[in-house]
């Protein structure tokens, strides 16, 4: 539907509605934007403050293994029992030490200076006694300082400080044992990180697959596969991911431990924020469109009132009465409009009084011009009949004149009385070549004195029923108005076809034709141009006349000078004589 066609309250209820749901949807977008924003840097936050804490964490876990590891190279027993290299000394001397000073479900290994492990205390059984450890031989670059690092072994991963342990000797201090102290990364302890950082998942990877993860099973196959090929990635399914390299004891990253902070919270409250706002703009398009709706039917009532008025004026109920009694613009408008009915009411009473004199005055000088020719012959007969003694031949011609024009006055004011009053005389079946004949007889004089020909194509036999005198006086008018436009002479023709139901005349001059000024109101009362006489009611009686015949007449425009149609309607064959 065309918005111009709907009314003026959805009019005003439609954009308001759509200014509303467009500064809704671009402030929700707005603050959903800020929302995501603050959420998702929030929850980055808490993933580096979760890194932030596994830092500490590890690096207090490898300072202890440091501290225990350097007290025990330091004292004089451990020395003593490490230079036996035996196992079971090793482990007697240095057990019940390490078992005081470390709390921790941490284990310790001696090697020798090649990476030959000679003793183990509470190591998983991945280390056995002669296990080769080529991460000692890495850790002698850094010697004597500590080395610290991760180390794999088999499918399982740690963490491990390496301490050399010196003795004295004729050359200076020579290297005796190797001391590892370590951890191993499981469960226990992705699960105590997860618990000390406030819930953040965490995932220990190895080369190409997970060593450790907080996840559950079906989590971690769901999201590590992607983490794994391509680490960078800083969210995947659902997660913020933060990942940071394990290094080994030479530093080169030999896994990524990978720190998942979740997205579900932060997109729960997005979408109770969506929700939120969708509610807030239903309910305020809904309280804006009642509040709208009441005031804008407020405003409408005296509009629809002035419509109804403006369309009872249209009717021409002038009496019509506005009932708006507002004291605003729109009861200022009615007021006016009623004021104005009112002038208008009491303009058209003063013009239709004033055309009812006009018509009076312009009806009866037409009358009084198509009566003054008839009454000038009869005047003019009687004159003669009366001031002199006549032959009787001659008393005879003007008796039959006066005759004449007395049954044509008669039957002129008795056609116009019909048309006046809507009737009509009984129709007989008529030839039309005779009746076009007999009104051209009535201007042959004048026709003849101006050089004007008729040149008609009528059949004989063509017949309709008509009323005689009426449409002789319809051609009559047409001859007429044809010779007074001809002044220097010319030639009127006439032709004729029968068309199915229907007789078909056409009547055309010479002449200039018609005025295209006219041509729009050629048939209307009291329209004429250039005739010196005669008020136009020739053309409007004569249409009435075809029209009361069931037919018409019109002007065809085509052409040169003027070519009026007729239509009349056809008899058929056993109307022809």
């Amino acid at each position: 539907m065309r918005f111009s066609r709907l009314s003026l309250l959805w009019k005003i209820l439609i954009p308001i509605s759509l200014v509303m749901t467009i500064v809704f949807a671009v402030t929700g977008w707005l603050v959903e934007r800020s929302v995501v924003s603050t959420t998702y840097a929030s929850v980055e936050q808490e993933a580096k403050a979760s890194f932030q804490a596994y830092e500490s964490l590890w690096k207090a876990r490898a300072d202890r293994l440091a501290s225990v590891s350097q007290i025990l190279s330091t004292m004089s027993d451990v020395r003593r029992a490490f230079g036996t290299q035996d196992q079971a000394t090793i482990r007697d001397t240095a057990g019940e030490l390490w078992s005081k000073v470390d709390t921790e479900d941490a284990f310790f290994l001696v090697s020798d200076a090649q990476g030959t492990v000679i003793a183990s205390l509470g190591a998983p059984a991945t280390f056995v006694p002669n296990d080769d450890l080529p991460m000692v031989r890495v850790a002698r670059a850094h010697f004597p300082k500590q080395a610290f690092g991760f180390v794999q072994k088999s499918d399982q991963l740690f963490q491990v400080v390496i301490t050399p342990v010196y003795v004295q000797s004729v050359g200076g201090s020579a290297l005796l044992d190797v001391l590892v102290a370590g951890y191993k990364v499981d469960n226990k302890v992705a699960d105590g990180l997860k618990r000390s950082t406030g819930g953040s998942e965490y995932v220990f990877t190895s080369r190409d697959y997970v060593i450790t993860s907080t996840l559950g099973r079906d989590a971690t196959a769901q999201i590590m596969p992607e983490l794994l090929r391509n680490p960078s990635a800083s969210q995947v399914a659902g997660y913020l991911a933060l990942p940071t390299p394990l290094p080994d004891v030479a530093g080169t990253p030999l896994g990524q431990l990978f720190i998942l902070r979740s997205l579900a919270g932060a997109r729960e409250r997005l979408s109770a924020l969506r929700r939120q706002i969708l509610a807030l703009w239903l309910l305020a398009l809904m309280a804006a469109l009642a509040v709208t709706y009441l005031v804008a039917r407020k405003i409408m009532q005296p509009v629809a009132e002035l419509d109804r008025a403006a369309a009872e004026i249209a009717k021409q109920n002038y009496d019509y009465r506005i009932n708006v009694y507002s004291q605003d613009e729109l009861g200022r408008l009615a007021e006016t409009f009623q004021s104005m009915c009112e002038s208008i009411r009491a303009a058209r009473e003063e013009l239709i009084r004033r055309e009812r004199i006009e018509t009076i005055g312009q009806l009866s000088t037409s009358i009084v011009h198509d009566l003054r020719n008839p009454l000038a012959a009869i005047y003019a007969g009687a004159e003669m009949l009366v001031d002199g003694n006549l032959p009787e031949e001659q008393t005879r011609r003007l008796a039959k004149n006066i005759y004449r024009a007395s049954r044509g006055i008669q039957d002129m004011l008795q056609e116009l009385l019909d048309v006046v009053r809507g009737k009509s005389s009984a129709s007989e079946m008529c030839s039309l070549r005779e009746v076009i004949a007999a009104a051209w007889d009535s201007v042959a004089p004048i026709a003849d004195t101006r050089k004007i020909e008729l040149i008609a194509e009528v059949p004989d036999g063509l017949e309709c029923p008509m009323e005689r005198a009426r449409m002789e006086r319809v051609f009559s008018n047409l001859f007429e108005n044809a010779i007074e436009a001809m002044r220097s002479g010319g030639r009127i023709s006439i032709g004729s076809e029968a068309n199915g139901e229907n007789i078909l005349v056409r009547v055309e001059d010479s002449g200039p034709g018609i005025n295209p000024a006219l041509r729009g109101r050629l048939f209307q009362p009291f329209v004429t141009a250039g005739k010196k006489n005669g008020l136009g009611l020739g053309l409007a009686l004569s249409r009435q006349t075809l029209l009361d015949h069931g037919g018409d007449l019109w002007l065809d425009a085509d052409g040169p000078g003027a070519r009026f149609c007729l239509r009349l309607p056809y008899a058929g064959n056993g109307a022809r004589g």
